[in-house]
């Protein structure tokens, strides 16, 4: 059985969904999950919710904690990666705060523009001493790499260490949802061919039996009002991707709230009824962390409430698909971050792309 280390253990809902989604599995069900954070007070809520899963799938794997960052990694099979350098405190709000006292607004601020860059240059350094010790510890294994800045971060991987690595992210299947839902469509009906950067990439096929689907999509954009999207601070409008896709003709993948910060018209301080009628949330990740760290107590009491039966609905994240396929030989297709060596020739060689990616024991 392989040894799946994730390191990060400590983002506990995350987490949950990541654990939950590899013991579902039965052939992935006795393996060992060694979870690995600098917060032992999280760690701790994070062993118990793996046993908690473990006992609700009848899985029975082997399931370890530490605090030794190369302890977790010793032998590893797969790293899944899913830390944040420096945390909401100071990390995020300095990334907020300090822009905006020069009039730089932005929404979520991991991707690009100067919350990104920072972040990037905060996270880069933890990841490819990560990398050394997996070069040293488990030189095989393959790393599953969820953090963002996405591109930047597996770029620098890429460029910097010998470690097999693909980035993750849950925006192209997301969004895949979203618009099936938006034109009524079950979403297992639907076959699309996605592209492009991380946060960035556009559905350049999407269809049902062969049928184009984006007459329907346009639609939408003509005959009905602008799609809402729950998040826990609230709704918020997808009028900027409708926008961009009413401008470019194909759909993004990120969200309104993040596209919204990836180019120069939307967000302008001389502009603000842009802001306004687009629906734009500023600031809108400094919102989300607030609410989570709000009712994190009462979340935690519910995570590690031994008493009640922890169900678990396997998730859309590719990391137990990439790890099943690779073990059972069952091939998948997966949207993965991958250096791009001739996939899109219009994009720079060598850069971090979002392309399908075929999984198997090969």
């Amino acid at each position: 059985m392989p040894k799946i280390t994730l390191i990060g253990a400590g983002s506990t809902v995350f987490a949950k969904n990541l654990m939950g989604d590899i013991l579902s599995f039965p052939e992935l069900a006795d393996c060992t999950l060694h979870l690995y954070d600098i917060d032992a007070a999280r760690l701790k809520t994070s062993e118990i919710v793996a046993h908690r899963l473990a006992t609700s799938l009848n899985a029975h794997p082997t399931i370890k904690t530490t605090l030794d960052r190369r302890e977790a990694l010793e032998g590893a099979d797969y790293v899944i990666c899913t830390i944040q350098v420096a945390g909401y405190q100071p990390g995020t709000v300095i990334d907020f705060e300090i822009p905006k006292q020069y009039g730089l607004r932005q929404t979520i601020g991991d991707t690009l523009g100067i919350g990104g860059i920072m972040r990037g240059l905060r996270t880069i350094p933890v990841l490819l001493d990560i990398c050394r010790d997996m070069e040293a510890l488990c030189p095989d294994a393959i790393f599953l790499q969820y953090v963002n800045p996405m591109a930047m971060n597996c770029w620098a991987i890429d460029r910097a260490t010998h470690i097999k690595t693909v980035g993750l992210c849950h925006s192209v299947q997301g969004t895949a949802a979203q618009l099936a839902t938006d034109i009524d469509i079950p979403i297992d009906e639907i076959n699309y061919l996605c592209a492009g950067i991380n946060h960035m990439a556009f559905y350049l096929r999407f269809e049902q039996n062969g049928e184009d689907l984006y007459p329907k999509i346009h639609e939408v954009l003509q005959n009905s009002e602008i799609p809402l999207r729950s998040h826990n601070s609230g709704e918020i409008s997808d009028a900027v991707r409708y926008e961009i896709f009413k401008r470019l003709g194909y759909f993004v993948t990120e969200s309104s709230e993040h596209f919204s910060e990836y180019t120069p018209w939307f967000i302008k301080r001389d502009r603000p009824d842009l802001i306004e009628s687009f629906g734009i949330p500023l600031d809108e990740y400094i919102s989300r962390c607030e609410i989570q760290i709000r009712h994190w107590d009462e979340q935690r009491k519910e995570l590690e409430d031994t008493t009640q039966t922890l169900v678990h609905k396997r998730s859309h994240e590719y990391g137990s698909r990439i790890i099943h396929s690779l073990e059972t030989g069952i091939p998948r297709v997966v949207y993965g971050n991958v250096p791009n060596h001739e996939l899109i020739d219009n994009l720079p060689q060598g850069c971090c792309v979002e392309v399908p990616c075929l999984v198997d024991s090969n």
